[in-house]
Order: structure tokens, then C-alpha cells, then sequence
């Protein structure tokens, strides 16, 4: 899980998830691809959320980061 709420990866720092974190949610969320995704939007609304609270000015848009990345591949 990552650092709230700068949302950073515990272990390496870089923006969460990272590739180790996304890696072990796929084998965590395995076979349950919409689960995952359900997972990871509350978490990017959390996230969201935070960040604007950090920075009013610049909310990022973190659907690359948190969903892109997870939906089901072709």
C-alpha cells in the first residue's frame, strides 16, 4: 500500500502503484480483473482526493496511473 497521502510506494518511492505494486495486485486480484479495477478506483478517489487537498492549484489526472494500466488486455 502506498504512503498517504503523498501516495508514494513504501519500498521504492516512486508514484504508487508502482510496477512491483501493480504486478503483485495483479496476482492478488487474479482472475478477478473487475474486482481489481473496483479496487483501484475507491483507491483513486482517495488518492484524488488527497492530492487536491496538497495542491488545490494542480489535481492530477491519475486515471493512467491507477486504471489504465489494469483493464482487461484484448
Amino acid at each position: 500500500m502506498p504512503t498517504r497521502p503523498l501516495w508514494r510506494c513504501r519500498n521504492c518511492g516512486a508514484e504508487w502503484p508502482c510496477q512491483p505494486a501493480r504486478l503483485s495486485l495483479l496476482v492478488e486480484y487474479r482472475g478477478d480483473r473487475v474486482g481489481l479495477l473496483f479496487h483501484l478506483g475507491g483507491l483513486m478517489a482517495e488518492a484524488t482526493e488527497h492530492l487536491a487537498r496538497l495542491n488545490p492549484d494542480h489535481v492530477p489526472d491519475l486515471h493512467r496511473r491507477f486504471l489504465a494500466w489494469a483493464r482487461a488486455r484484448g
